[in-house]
């Protein structure tokens, strides 16, 4: 049986991606940002891409499907942000979205959800209290159970931790009980050679200089540190990343501060290329951008991205429950 998704918040489709790789089809995907947009249609052609805000879609206009999935902002709920929470206009999208879901005329048998950990008990827990009612509200299983943490190092053996809160919501209608609570596996890691450019040559423009404000700094640090070990700049220092790991990958990598990761190669000491990037968070080698988009933007959307390889461990996860259950179950909209 083929089931099939709707993706919001799709951003460059790292939700869709794994969600594919599983054998689960995209009928439809949506995100406001233009460069998205762009990046998305590119790598996935075949799925009906509506560049536009949530605020302005009628869900009954979209083809029902079997899940929804959204990454919904999670700057809002981030411990490293300034944790507004639904004070934030960001933040108040996920409403919008429950808004939105709570109008059309179908809904799907299951709501996954992507988020910071943090919102679990930020506000001391209020905000994962609303997002359970909202939840409930609209006729869906889903309790701090179905709420799991998922490591792209620990549980995909990426050289990268980042972690990430998935929530499983399952319709009443389809259901009598939400079954979604695992513990996925731990994988042994993956040399981070395995992920690097070490052999290939580079633009000037990934190099630092010693001109920089902060060049001398860091290249006199990358020089104690071993081979392939990575540093990042921190306001006024340095900081070396464990051997063998990247950091946390963000938003604002691209555009210089103190998430940008560098790399002393044979040249010099340059940040990670895009491309390096896209391997850390486990996307495939034949996921590209479009000519034409600006480098800072393609580190945005990457910093921004569920990882494919953990979105493929969710569906797998979710198939093996109905597969289990496919006596008990019939999904349809």
């Amino acid at each position: 049986m083929t089931y099939t998704c709707g993706s919001l918040f799709s951003g460059i489709g790292g939700f869709c991606r794994g969600f594919h790789e599983a054998g689960i089809k995209t009928v439809w995907a949506t995100d406001l940002d233009e460069q998205v947009a762009k990046t998305y249609r590119y790598n996935f052609p075949e799925t009906n891409f509506l560049h536009d805000s949530i605020e302005n879609l009628n869900f009954s206009d979209l083809e029902g499907v079997d899940f929804v999935h959204a990454g919904f902002p999670c700057q809002s709920f981030s411990q490293a942000g300034e944790r507004k929470g639904f004070d934030d206009p960001r933040g108040q999208l996920f409403n919008v979205m429950m808004d939105k879901l709570s109008a059309s005329s179908w809904l799907p048998s299951i709501l996954v959800f992507e988020n910071s950990p943090y919102l679990m008990i930020g506000d001391q827990g209020l905000w994962f209290d609303h997002v359970k009612t909202r939840i409930n509200e609209l006729g869906y299983w889903f309790t701090r159970h179905n709420a799991i943490t998922v490591d792209t190092h620990k549980n995909c053996g990426l050289p990268q931790k980042r972690e990430r809160l998935f929530m499983f919501a399952c319709h009443k209608s389809h259901f009598d009980f939400n079954w979604f609570n695992f513990t996925p596996g731990v994988m042994p890691l993956r040399p981070i050679e395995d992920f690097l450019q070490t052999e290939q040559s580079h633009a000037e423009e990934y190099y630092l200089g010693d001109d920089n404000k902060y060049g001398k700094m860091l290249i006199d640090g990358a020089k104690r540190l071993q081979k392939n070990q990575l540093l990042q700049l921190r306001k006024y220092y340095f900081r070396e990343i464990e051997y063998g790991m990247c950091p946390t990958l963000t938003a604002n990598m691209g555009t210089g501060g103190h998430n940008v990761p560098f790399l002393l190669d044979s040249i010099g000491l340059r940040r990670l290329t895009e491309r390096e990037c896209l391997n850390l968070q486990g996307f495939p080698a034949d996921f590209n951008f479009p000519e034409g988009l600006p480098k800072g933007a393609r580190y945005r959307m990457i910093g921004n991205s569920v990882s494919p390889e953990v979105s493929s461990l969710i569906a797998k996860e979710i198939l093996k429950v109905l597969e289990d259950r496919l006596d008990d179950y019939e999904l349809a909209v």
